[in-house]
């Protein structure tokens, strides 16, 4: 048996009911200070160790975080998910 479920709704009402917290001011924030930093920066040099700074964990982060999303796709398939498109 086979059975599609389709669930039409917001990020904001997907968040709420996975009861992840939200982060908007702090993502605000975030942008608004990495902006005011960037603003300042003259040369390529300041622009590359103004994203270090910002960039938690470098390079490190962003492959793990690119491992995180692999591993939910491959869970999604084995679950029978499949990708629309």
């Amino acid at each position: 048996m086979k059975v599609n479920v389709e669930v039409d709704c917001t990020p904001d009402e997907a968040r709420r009911f996975l009861g992840l917290p939200d982060v908007t001011p702090l993502n605000e924030a975030y942008v608004e200070n990495l902006k005011k930093a960037m603003s300042g920066a003259t040369s390529i040099e300041q622009m590359q160790e103004l994203v270090k700074s910002f960039a938690p964990m470098g390079q490190f982060g962003m492959a793990l975080f690119q491992n995180i999303l692999d591993g939910s796709t491959v869970f999604a398939e084995s679950a029978g998910v499949k990708k629309k498109g």
